[in-house]
């Protein structure tokens, strides 16, 4: 069972608080108990204030939280929620969030800022070097006062080692949709969005920005480089194309790259094209030689053998597993 704690913080909107809570609560609960069979939570929930004291909305909703965040003792995931749209003068206020943030980033735990939220990862130091997104309304501000981040408005939802942050309200839910989906599985995932009446987090290619191919690393080149193979990966983009792109000799590049990455960019391609086609996998029900054709691939059996290769399954038996739920029912029932 995974630990999240949801902060509480005065003059948020209470819901990118409490949507989160929610969802996690049910996860592997509600749609068992609605179909009768024992609930298998998956996330064991608490929320926490700066001082374990309550906190108020600008709406008069007061919320009381189950203790302070010095008595939070683990957690996997921590949600920091919206503080208002007066940013800088919230981080005066909540000076003591940043560092407890980074704390409990080093011992291992995802951290997601949800809107306004995201300034307490920046503050704390987790986006420098790393791509983030918040509300487009305030980007800007963002941009200027927080450089060395990558910021993305365009985008939902963003994660970059172990780091997330989401662009508004609902994106509260997107984002902690997606980590159960990451640390449950997409069945888990389906079946608390179908209980919640929820759509399922908005796929990669409509607003996500996932950066899982690669350790932490300070090479700005190999990030750009890193960044546009992951956009042009439908592409065949060659080693000297990119070498050229970052004002290096190919050599030169290639070796930079598989010592920031651990991988060839061939090979970070490859990646890319095998990570886009799980998430098509997993999410539609296009056919496979439909999704060989759109991450790069026109010769299928080729792909196949690449797929197999990096996951132990056949395209096929990977939409088995994970697989949208009315495709799986679908293939069930055309069996004898």
């Amino acid at each position: 069972m995974f630990d999240v704690t949801v902060v509480l913080l005065d003059d948020g909107l209470s819901s990118t608080a409490i949507m989160p809570v929610e969802i996690f609560h049910c996860a592997g609960a509600l749609w068992n108990a609605l179909h009768d069979r024992p609930a298998e939570p998956a996330f064991r929930v608490t929320t926490a204030s700066l001082d374990g004291g309550p906190v108020r909305s600008p709406y008069g909703l007061h919320l009381q939280p189950a203790k302070a965040m010095a008595d939070v003792e683990h957690s996997d995931i921590v949600i920091v929620p919206t503080s208002g749209l007066e940013w800088n003068a919230k981080l005066v206020e909540n000076s003591v969030l940043p560092p407890w943030l980074k704390v409990q980033y080093d011992t291992g735990a995802y951290v997601a800022g949800t809107c306004m939220g995201a300034a307490y990862l920046a503050e704390a130091g987790l986006l420098d070097g790393r791509t983030g997104t918040t509300h487009w309304a305030i980007s800007p501000q963002f941009e200027a006062h927080y450089p060395q981040v990558n910021w993305r408005p365009d985008l939902f939802v963003t994660e970059d080692s172990r780091v997330l942050c989401s662009g508004g309200v609902y994106a509260a839910i997107d984002v902690s949709l997606h980590l159960v989906e990451k640390l449950c599985g997409h069945e888990v995932a389906v079946q608390c969005a179908k209980a919640l009446l929820l759509p399922m987090p908005r796929t990669h290619q409509s607003g996500y920005a996932m950066l899982p191919l690669s350790p932490p690393h300070g090479d700005e080149k190999i990030r750009a480089a890193e960044a546009y193979l992951q956009s042009a990966y439908r592409e065949d983009v060659s080693t000297e194309t990119l070498a050229g792109q970052a004002n290096l000799g190919a050599r030169t590049f290639a070796r930079r790259f598989k010592a920031a990455t651990g991988r060839h960019p061939a090979g970070y391609l490859q990646a890319v094209r095998i990570a886009t086609a799980k998430a098509m996998i997993e999410r539609d029900s296009d056919p496979i030689q439909a999704v060989s054709s759109a991450v790069g691939y026109d010769d299928v059996a080729f792909f196949r053998g690449l797929f197999k290769r990096a996951t132990g399954m056949t395209p096929a038996e990977y939409r088995a597993h994970f697989g949208p739920m009315s495709v799986r029912r679908a293939r069930e029932a055309e069996r004898p």
